[in-house]
């Protein structure tokens, strides 16, 4: 059993479905909201499991609590979406959730501007976070702003003496965030302001790094078409192994998440058996 001193392992923490309650809603940069939510089973999640995904079910127009908390239990399926959890502070029953902000188009990101002190969300989770192995000699971490809240998670939670590079790719220069990641971390900013349009930025880049010699761990996440280019690259070109290789779709330019979901599984499938045919 964990001592107090010691966060508990992400397979050990219970997972809740609950209604949780908006405490505040602000803009930490333009396109980017932060809603903080609260709940008594907030007090189960550990700080640790920050850079975890969670459920949020989202109430109907006009739709109360205890109609969405019916809806949960009993059906049918609310409108679900996958969010990360960018901090937990169980001593007070808070989470934090980032939302990339992009008005009425999708309807969690309708929700989070639109949210106020007292409105109401349903939650599921968490799972865990992505990035829990702490014995690489390197880390390669690189995020859109879908998976800026998962990166700097992940970064925060690094060892104070690790080294990589950070490559994060923001719709404006004032969307830049202040991370805490350790010193030996070199962080990238670069912009690239049309969602719409596929971004080669962070590709070329990681493509063109002389990356050093030892184990190498990477943390990628954002946009499917930019990420199944860069997995072929770092499992491909660069041979990394599979197990030290996180690199995942959280959305995909014109499509909805349920309609991503089921492309990215066949996607990735057919990039396994050409990675497999290669080997």
């Amino acid at each position: 059993m964990p001592n107090d001193m010691t966060p508990p392992k992400p397979s050990a923490v219970k997972r809740a479905t609950c209604m949780l309650e908006v405490l505040a809603a602000r803009r930490v940069t333009p396109n980017m909201i932060r809603v903080t939510l609260t709940g008594p089973e907030m007090a189960a999640i550990p700080a640790s499991t920050a850079g975890g995904h969670c459920k949020i079910m989202l109430p109907a127009e006009g739709q109360d609590a205890a109609a969405l908390a019916r809806q949960m239990a009993e059906g049918p399926k609310p409108t679900t979406r996958t969010y990360t959890i960018r901090h937990a502070r169980p001593e007070v029953c808070e989470i934090d959730i980032d939302f990339v902000a992009h008005g009425d188009n999708g309807p969690a990101s309708a929700w989070a501007a639109r949210a106020k002190p007292g409105d109401f969300i349903g939650f599921a989770g968490p799972g865990a976070p992505k990035l829990t192995d702490h014995e690489a000699d390197y880390y390669l971490i690189a995020a859109d702003m879908s998976a800026l809240p998962v990166a700097a998670a992940g970064l925060e939670q690094l060892p104070r003496d690790a080294q990589g590079i950070a490559i994060f790719e923001v719709l404006s220069e004032a969307d830049r965030q202040p991370i805490d990641a350790p010193a030996g971390i070199e962080q990238h900013w670069l912009i690239h302001d049309n969602a719409e349009v596929e971004s080669t930025l962070a590709t070329d880049m990681i493509e063109g790094l002389d990356l050093p010699e030892g184990r190498i761990k990477t943390l990628v996440a954002g946009e499917t078409g930019v990420i199944r280019r860069l997995r072929m690259h770092l499992r491909g070109d660069r041979a990394l192994p599979r197990g030290d290789v996180y690199a995942s779709g959280y959305w995909r330019i014109g499509l909805a998440e349920d309609a991503h979901r089921k492309v990215k599984n066949i996607e990735a499938a057919d990039d396994e058996a050409k990675l497999a045919a290669a080997s």
